[in-house]
């Protein structure tokens, strides 16, 4: 019995070798905002029988797992006791067309930002206003990503899904995933439950342009757009966000830390009585959204620095991680959240959310 387990012990991490099983493995290089935490075990999947397998393996039914994209929308207070799975799955494939559209199914560890580079060479229309949003496919819908007037849920058809505790594949429609403002239902009843595999998106050949949001109009203005294209459009989208959002390759950075608050009406008149100048957007009956990097400014926040982390001095939604300082921990920015979020509580008497994964 005893030499039966050694074999199968052995077997095991042999197969396991081959699929980079990594022990006590850094993180830094693999979350935006370059923090060191390390992980217990890590593992690299390029295919859905590797996730399976890995998902089976006595070696890590009894680890806690976290499933990593393009490390974007993560905050790492702390190492990891567990195993981390990068869903490394890439390709794209056209899987249906007609005149008006294309099914464009794609892995979920392809780059969002190259896919839409790939949409613009092949006069794919419908994700132009979401250029330059970090991250890979995998987290699109986890996020239902949204910029300049444009959610993903208007583009996207289905997806494909393992659940990690049985290894059962299962499909999602549009309908099935709840999606809402940054939201959907792998944030909520299936949070940690499966590992999405692959997006397909419903893409337009015959383009319907949306440049409503004013800070584009006025960008396509200044850049002289006399014809309106796919091409132009996200080239004014990514100008926008160079001009506000630092590079995560120069200052580490997740993007937007808090969403956007929805306020009931009367809380807005309330707030309009003392702030005349706080800009809002409707977003339903009774609700109006309000921009939390606009609280967070008028609180004092931007701008603010400690020692190696602080709060954007471009962009206020943005928290940062200046390694030409030496750099933070996630426990310090996560800290500075919390601080944000009470100071917003208290002064405004709104209750900002943060859009960050913190581990």
């Amino acid at each position: 019995m005893k030499l039966e387990f050694v074999l199968c012990k052995y077997l095991i991490l042999a197969r396991l070798a081959t699929m980079e099983i990594k022990e006590n493995y850094s993180l830094k290089k693999l979350n935006t905002f370059g923090i060191d935490a390390k992980t217990k075990y890590f593992a690299t999947t390029d295919s859905v029988d590797e996730i399976r397998e890995l998902l089976s393996s006595d070696l890590l039914k009894n680890n806690p797992k976290f499933i990593l994209g393009g490390g974007s929308n993560i905050l790492l207070t702390k190492d990891f006791d567990g195993t981390v799975l990068k869903v490394g799955l890439l390709g794209k494939e056209l899987a249906d067309e007609d005149d008006d559209n294309c099914l464009v199914k794609v892995g979920a560890g392809e780059n969002w930002h190259q896919f839409v580079l790939w949409c613009l060479e092949n006069d794919y229309a419908g994700v132009e206003n979401l250029s330059l949003i970090p991250g890979n496919m995998g987290a699109a819908p986890m996020q239902n990503i949204g910029a300049y007037g444009v959610e993903l849920k208007e583009v996207f058809h289905e997806l494909e899904t393992v659940f990690i505790d049985s290894g059962e594949e299962q499909k999602f429609t549009n309908a099935d995933c709840n999606f809402a403002y940054r939201d959907s239902i792998f944030k909520n009843e299936l949070k940690d439950k499966c590992i999405i595999t692959s997006v397909t998106l419903k893409l337009q050949k015959k383009p319907v342009f949306n440049t409503s949001y004013g800070a584009l109009e006025q960008e396509l203005g200044k850049m002289g757009v006399k014809q309106l294209s796919i091409k132009a459009i996200s080239d004014a989208v990514c100008s926008i966000r160079r001009s506000k959002l630092p590079d995560p390759a120069e200052i580490g950075n997740a993007g937007s830390f808090f969403k956007n608050p929805v306020i009931s009406n009367s809380k807005l008149q309330e707030l309009n009585s003392e702030f005349s100048d706080m800009p809002a957007y409707p977003v339903k009956e009774g609700f109006t959204k309000i921009p939390a990097g606009w609280l967070i400014e008028k609180a004092g926040w931007k701008g603010k620095r400690f020692n190696g982390y602080g709060v954007h001095e471009n962009q206020a939604l943005v928290l940062v991680n200046y390694p030409a300082s030496g750099g933070a921990n996630g426990s310090d920015i996560f800290e500075l959240s919390e601080t944000i979020l009470k100071d917003i509580q208290e002064k405004f008497g709104v209750e900002l959310e943060r859009e960050v994964n913190v581990i």
